[in-house]
């Protein structure tokens, strides 16, 4: 048996969701209503896995980095696109505003795929073009960066393709790259809202790396389908969570 604990806000496509689930026999689902419960949820040993659903996001992140001093915390999003499915990063507006942190990101979503048995692919991506150049300050800082990201990234996981993408994002998908980083977290979740909440492309919601816990965020604008498939991906790495135990 699975147990999954999924917040109840005023949104209630969550409520919608877990009715989906009531005749599974393999999955038991109970609703929330306040962060304090859900954070009690991510750090008792007997919830397999933990979705924010449409409670709000207030200090749920901040919470769970003060009780895992020891690692960094960070987030992708799962989204599948036109038969692609890849992991976007960073995707918190205060995440991805430094190369070590983007670094972080990279190692962090290629463990994470790694330990579903896939091949990383990655994508890295600029604030202008390669042909850009001297055209602002901003644009040099953020080519010059993804540059040096791909070198050094190309030589840590040779084994990998790595390409930096400079702003094509759409040929990133196009060639179906699996982790896609964007050039900082503002930037990555206009493209989730562009992409998931305007163009409707399915979300699984965003994973939350560097703990042991399973904890997916979610939107609180989410329609019913999106948080029936983060159960899904709840149910589907708390299985796999077992096996590797």
């Amino acid at each position: 048996m699975i147990n999954i604990i999924i917040g109840e806000g005023l949104n209630k496509n969550t409520l919608k969701a877990t009715k989906e689930f009531e005749k599974n026999p393999n999955i038991n689902i109970k609703t929330v209503k306040t962060n304090q419960e859900l954070l009690k949820a991510i750090k008792n040993p007997n919830i397999n896995a933990v979705i924010r659903g449409s409670l709000p996001a207030k200090n749920i992140i901040q919470n769970i980095k003060k009780t895992h001093t020891n690692t960094k915390i960070n987030r992708s999003t799962i989204i599948n696109g036109e038969k692609n499915k890849f992991l976007l990063t960073p995707v918190g507006i205060d995440e991805g505003t430094t190369l070590k942190n983007k670094k972080e990101l990279i190692k962090q979503n290629i463990e994470f795929l790694e330990n579903l048995e896939k091949t990383p692919k990655i994508a890295i991506l600029a604030k202008g073009r390669k042909d850009d150049e001297n055209r602002s300050q901003i644009i040099d800082q953020s080519l010059k960066e993804s540059e040096k990201l791909t070198k050094e990234i190309q030589k840590e996981y040779p084994q990998y393709q790595i390409t930096n993408y400079y702003i094509l994002i759409e040929k990133a998908i196009q060639e179906k790259n699996n982790i896609i980083i964007c050039p900082d977290g503002i930037i990555g979740n206009i493209i989730f809202r562009t992409l998931v909440l305007m163009n409707k492309w399915p979300s699984m919601g965003a994973i939350t790396l560097g703990i042991p816990e399973i904890y997916i965020d979610t939107s609180r604008d989410q329609s019913t389908e999106t948080y029936i498939r983060s159960i899904k991906l709840a149910y589907y790495l708390s299985k796999k969570s077992q096996d590797i135990k």
